[in-house]
């Protein structure tokens, strides 16, 4: 059911959106080539307030596509990088490409075995990496890989003429056996690489899923479907050059690389980074710059709205809100636009999807399942063709909960060097996705909750985003997270995990007691453990398997 096709009430929201996009490119390089010979002066990234023009990404990154071939880097082979949100990483991407190479994105957040698992599973044999990280991580598990190059930088490069306050703390790092990044860069200056035929089936990406069913897996995201996404977020949210791309997803997230980076070469437009997310620079840096567009986790805005630096700040240019990658309740969407004056439309998509297969369309508002209480995770984007599907895969009729299976020109053909667990996750239609949920009559998707975090009480089945969603219209309850327990009598019970706002103060008791009134009896958490956080990816989705522990 592709109900973007089906639905004509959408025109309302989508006039001059394709039902199918038409991207013009072949491979993602190709965008980059038509944003340097449309405008090269024009500023394509912000590192807090220091600009770096489109001619200076194009030539840092054939510098840098240079040293990398000199290392041997050729089509087809593998360069890992291990960044923060810093321009390195787009450098990195661009001279990958530019040698016909696949770029192995690595969560900085991940730690020794977790990036020995990458290393090895992709057969990188180069490594880029913050000098940090270096000495944390990296020195001690590229021994185990096939790397046989890595080379280092620091946060501290491409700053203006004063050092930001987020990184009063930095400091450089001798790095032994390693090559300084922009020494190396700086060496080959006036240096272009030769011409690389890239084709629209060749692998931009290995994008590591989070390993919530298993060890991660590397996602083989062609070319052709970061063209097609990056040319949705262009349609879908009414894109031009004047808009101004707030970069606070991961970049090494499949949102961060596609909403930020690609969307941005594709306009092209200005790309604001910052290493890392913090609630009082991202306010200052939206006000600053006039940021219009950003996609981010719900606790991104979460911490906005309980950041008193932030509260001062103009978000008035804010107009392109987008929220995914964890579920957003209602209560959360009306206090950001009472706070902000932006409504949070939401998103849907994953790393095998290439990022979005549903949005709200820009300027309609999510509606709210009178039945579960979930907010509508949008509908199908250009191109998108999805099923609710059985446990035996038949396709299920609107208002029928099963599991989402989405299809289109975004999805990646299947997982890095494992056609077993390709297999098993790709079919014709397109990628099981593992989420629950359904389309109502009017063509919304709902996305009720993760197959594997469904909890069985006394034999009902309990879904813990319904039980999250009740527990957000708490008016002292900044973050929740609920879990099935072992319980001798019911076989499991609903434990609650909560962060309160700053200066509230309620028990967990008292959580349990208001929810008596809210729902149903087998749904109500028997315990509310009160947390100062919550375990997060680097995504900011919260990670219900580490409280499950």
């Amino acid at each position: 059911m592709n109900a973007y096709e089906q639905k004509p009430w959408l025109a309302q929201y989508t006039a001059g959106v394709p039902a199918t996009a038409t991207p013009g490119f072949t491979n993602a390089l190709e965008m980059f080539r038509a944003a340097r010979a449309q405008d090269p002066s024009r500023t394509q990234i912000f590192y807090f307030d220091h600009g770096i023009s489109v001619a200076e990404v194009d030539r840092l990154s054939d510098q840098l596509a240079v040293a990398l071939l000199a290392r041997g880097i050729g089509r087809g082979d593998r360069v890992a990088v291990y960044l923060q949100n810093v321009p390195q990483f787009v450098l990195a991407m661009l001279a990958a490409w530019k040698c016909g190479a696949i770029m192995v994105s690595v969560n900085p957040m991940l730690r020794h075995k977790e990036v020995s698992l990458i290393l090895k599973d992709s057969g990188a044999k180069g490594l880029i990496t913050l000098e940090s990280l270096y000495h944390e991580v990296a020195s001690a598990v590229v021994g185990e890989s096939k790397v046989e190059f890595v080379l280092t930088t620091s946060e501290l490069e491409f700053l203006g003429d004063t050092r930001p306050a987020l990184l009063k703390d930095s400091q450089r790092m001798a790095c032994p056996g390693a090559e300084d990044f922009m020494t190396v860069i700086n060496a080959l200056a006036g240096q272009t690489p030769p011409p690389v035929d890239l084709s629209g089936d060749d692998v931009a990406l290995l994008t590591y899923t989070s390993g919530t069913t298993g060890p991660p897996k590397g996602a083989m995201n062609l070319h052709r479907n970061v063209v097609y996404n990056s040319t949705v977020y262009r349609e879908w949210m009414q894109l031009s050059p004047q808009d101004v791309i707030l970069g606070v997803a991961p970049l090494f997230h499949i949102t961060g690389l596609i909403a930020c980076i690609t969307t941005a070469i594709l306009l092209p437009c200005p790309l604001v980074l910052y290493y890392r997310f913090d609630p009082a620079v991202t306010a200052e840096l939206v006000e600053t710059h006039g940021v219009t567009f950003v996609v981010a986790s719900i606790t991104v805005f979460i911490a906005l709205m309980n950041n008193e630096e932030a509260k001062k700040r103009n978000f008035s240019t804010l107009k392109k809100v987008y929220s995914g990658g964890a579920p957003v309740s209602p209560a959360q969407v009306d206090a950001f636009r009472a706070q902000f004056g932006a409504y949070i439309h939401n998103i849907y998509g994953m790393t095998e999807t290439t990022s979005p297969t549903h949005a709200v369309p820009l300027g309609g508002n999510a509606p709210v399942d009178p039945n579960t209480g979930a907010l509508s995770v949008g509908v199908p984007v250009c191109g998108a063709v999805v099923y609710v599907v059985d446990d035996e895969g038949n396709a299920l009729p609107a208002g029928e909960v099963g599991e989402i299976v989405s299809g289109g020109p975004m999805v990646a053909p299947g997982y890095w060097d494992k056609p077993e667990e390709s297999a098993k996750a790709f079919e014709a239609r397109g990628i099981h996705t593992g989420d629950v949920g359904f389309m109502d009559e009017q063509g919304w998707f709902y996305i009720v909750d993760r197959k594997k975090d469904l909890i069985i009480a006394s034999g009902y089945k309990v879904w813990p985003r319904e039980v999250e969603d009740v527990l957000y219209t708490h008016p002292a309850v900044r973050e929740c997270a609920v879990v099935g327990v072992v319980d001798a009598y019911r076989g499991e019970s609903v434990k609650a995990f909560v962060s309160l706002k700053a200066g509230a103060s309620v028990t967990g008791e008292d959580i349990v007691a208001w929810c008596k009134d809210l729902m149903a009896a087998y749904k109500r958490p028997r315990e509310v453990e009160i947390v100062a956080e919550l375990p997060k990816t680097a995504s900011g989705k919260i990670m219900r398997r580490e409280l499950r522990k």
